[in-house]
């Protein structure tokens, strides 16, 4: 779904320890990557880590990663779902994208990038790393800076166009 270059820190591994017996186990790299973030490795955290960042880098919302989870019959609730997404959001291990006021997707593509949105699916992808160029941003009000910029370019199918003949 999203292309994306294969060392960004969100998939990077974590450095592997010389002599240590599971440092090549992904569960393992998982629950040391929660650990750096101050996170609790708990059983739901680590579940819900693997089916977020297992499939590589993606967007998904709490409603989708809860479908998921309940399918690979994972115990938690859909309130620990959105818990934990916030929660890896804050860490620094996901990053919110908020699509008007009623969709909310979590990327596992921590770093600047703009999206893509298909407007008749709710399908996010990324747009490729210096294709999007902001310029002329309004100075912040006082007291502030600005923190990130988001795009979204929203596409919606082309209508089809008569043939001349």
């Amino acid at each position: 779904m999203s292309q994306r270059s294969p060392a960004t820190p969100s998939t990077a591994p974590l450095a592997q320890r010389a002599g240590d017996p599971m440092s090549g186990c992904p569960v393992h790299q998982l629950r040391g990557r929660l650990r750096q973030a101050s996170l609790r490795p708990t059983r739901q955290r680590v579940a819900l880590g693997w089916l977020l960042f297992g499939k590589g880098d993606r967007h998904v919302t709490a409603e989708t990663l809860y479908e998921e989870a309940v399918s690979m019959k994972v115990p938690v609730s859909l309130a620990t779902v959105y818990n934990t997404l916030h929660q890896f959001t804050e860490a620094g291990l996901l990053k919110e994208i908020a699509v008007d006021g009623s969709r909310t997707y979590f990327d596992t593509n921590v770093t600047p990038h703009h999206h893509f949105l298909i407007e008749e699916t709710n399908a996010l992808f990324d747009i490729p790393d210096g294709a999007v160029t902001v310029a002329d941003l309004p100075a912040a009000p006082e007291g502030t800076e600005i923190a990130r910029v988001d795009v979204i370019v929203r596409l919606r199918k082309a209508p089809a166009r008569g043939r001349a003949g």
